[in-house]
């Protein structure tokens, strides 16, 4: 019995979460991104006990930017590491999602792509890449499209 439970809690569907705060936002095929996410920390050598992504509006994203970073503008993503230098990772993600479908129309990019570009963005936050500097974006870019080509595959074979 206590072999099951062990069991469940290690499916991706236990460890990523999805929460949503937004009308009108679907998220198709969640478990195969959950999963691909899962086997996105594995191969980045990151250990992780559990990741949720908010999916949010504009207002409600900026008041956290406001509230916790002391910025005053818009953004598609703020994360937060949620557990000790050391431990396996833990940690929230919000999202908004009118930002996203705005970057998809400003790159020319279809919403699910632009949307898995910034899961996956906030998963590399966490397993160290960062984005401050022109040379650590370019890396975060590579990374991003490496992680997208790497999705596609796998969603295939599913």
């Amino acid at each position: 019995m206590i072999y099951d439970f062990c069991q469940a809690m290690n499916k991706s569907t236990d460890i990523i979460e999805f929460h949503y705060l937004v009308r009108d936002f679907s998220f198709p095929q969640r478990g195969a991104c959950k999963d691909f996410i899962v086997r996105l920390f594995r191969k980045e050598g990151m250990p992780l006990k559990s990741l949720r992504y908010i999916f949010c509006d504009d207002a409600y994203l900026l008041d956290i930017n406001r509230q916790f970073l002391q910025h005053d503008f818009y953004t598609d993503i703020i994360s937060f590491p949620l557990s000790a230098a050391g431990e396996p990772f833990e940690g929230e993600v919000y999202i908004s999602i009118p930002r996203v479908k705005e970057n998809a129309i400003t790159e020319g990019e279809p919403f699910a792509r632009e949307l898995h570009r910034v899961l996956f963005h906030g998963a590399l936050h966490f397993c160290g890449y960062k984005d401050k500097s022109p040379a650590q974006q370019k890396t975060m870019r590579a990374k991003e499209d490496e992680y997208l080509a790497r999705y596609l595959a796998f969603k295939s074979k599913k």
